[in-house]
């Protein structure tokens, strides 16, 4: 007999964290999310996300064992963008039983039903920033820091479920040439002698006041992308928290015009992947060695974000933030990139690989049903 309960103490939310660390403990692939910013993800205190959003997590228990999550998360600003009831599904883990995952889907849509909610999407997180997407293709590449990995028969349960395809995500590995590419370097320069664009390197203090603006050009450049809303001012503050430590300033490539005007921003960190798996998610007692070892010496690195200004688009802003990017990655003897999820039909993004040695590699589904 399954059974689903709703979290709703601090001690359960840390058995909902942990959970998938407990199923993937054998696969070599998985790469956990750190537990505590996990914990700090669903604590309405804490994330800034629940501004706009309100959650439901469950679990699913048989024979007095936990063996299925699943979180219900109804983002207001969502709705109000799509002008439609949309109701999302988050954190999806199950063990291998078609029966355990639809009484995980059933709880999240009977909520649905009683909120007015006329379509279920998912797994889509808070915002563009949390992990999103099932992943369809690649099981056997060990996934990013900032990705969630799951098992092949995921999709199969949600298909099985009358759950469809709505929007995929691919992911690419690049592998960084030994020297710069002369074409790339010359179109660079090309365009920053034509539109008068040029990178700044801020010091780490100057950073701090570039990530505002950085965010503010992410929000214009990701606002029609599916899934998006805007990411306020309290989550923006929480993001530049968390990710100025892992900041490597060569690796911060920001373009700007003639008027010093932020037009351009590209992010790139070393990998935690391996230092996360190592560490099973726990910062503490070693896990924060291991990832301040890696942020020193790293061969990977994962594209955090590349955003131009709409107005921009189409200028040439991308090959110079590309070449200011592989011009580091090549003094630093990087061996890869790593993209992250990048919206399958966005052929202005993948046009930019096609000049290199790269594979598409993970594909990440976004599943949907309606609820009429």
């Amino acid at each position: 007999m399954i059974i689903i309960k709703e979290v709703t103490t601090k001690k359960e939310l840390k058995k909902f964290v942990e959970f998938p660390i407990k199923l993937y403990k054998n696969c070599e692939f998985y790469v956990p999310q750190l537990i505590a910013d996990e914990m700090d993800k669903f604590n309405p205190e804490k994330n800034p996300a629940y501004d706009f959003c309100e959650t439901r997590l469950f679990l699913a228990y048989k024979d007095g064992k936990i063996v299925g999550r699943i979180a219900g998360l109804i983002s207001h600003a969502y709705i109000a963008k799509m002008n439609q009831n949309i109701i999302r599904f988050t954190r999806f883990d199950v063990i291998d039983d078609l029966e355990v995952s639809k009484a995980l889907v059933d709880e999240v849509i009977k909520w649905g039903k009683e909120r007015n909610m006329e379509k279920l999407i998912g797994p889509i997180g808070f915002t563009d920033i949390d992990a999103q997407g099932m992943l369809v293709e690649g099981f056997n590449e060990m996934n990013l820091s900032i990705t969630l990995y799951n098992y092949e028969y995921y999709s199969k349960h949600l298909e099985a479920l009358g759950l469809k395809k709505e929007i995929d995500w691919v992911e690419y590995q690049i592998s960084v040439p030994k020297e710069m590419d002369p074409r790339i370097e010359r179109v660079s320069n090309m365009v920053q002698k034509r539109y008068g664009f040029h990178r700044v390197k801020p010091t780490r203090k100057e950073l701090f006041i570039l990530a505002k603006e950085a965010f503010a050009v992410i929000n214009e450049a990701f606002a029609k992308l599916y899934g998006t809303v805007p990411l306020t001012e309290k989550l923006i503050d929480k993001a530049i928290k968390e990710y100025i430590p892992l900041v490597h300033l060569d690796f911060v490539i920001a373009v700007v015009n003639k008027e010093n005007n932020l037009v351009g921003f590209g992010l790139m960190v070393p990998s935690l992947a391996e230092a996360t798996r190592k560490s099973k998610g726990k910062l503490f007692p070693f896990g924060i060695f291991r990832m301040l070892r890696a942020l020193k010496k790293f061969s990977i690195l994962e594209m955090y974000f590349i955003a131009v200004k709409p107005e921009y688009q189409g200028m040439g802003v991308n090959a110079v933030i590309m070449g200011e990017a592989i011009n580091e990655a090549v003094k630093h003897n990087i061996k890869f990139a790593e993209t992250g999820p990048e919206l399958e039909d966005n052929n202005q993004v993948q046009d930019q690989w096609k000049g290199f040695d790269a594979r598409q590699h993970r594909r990440r589904r976004c599943y949907t049903i309606d609820l009429n």
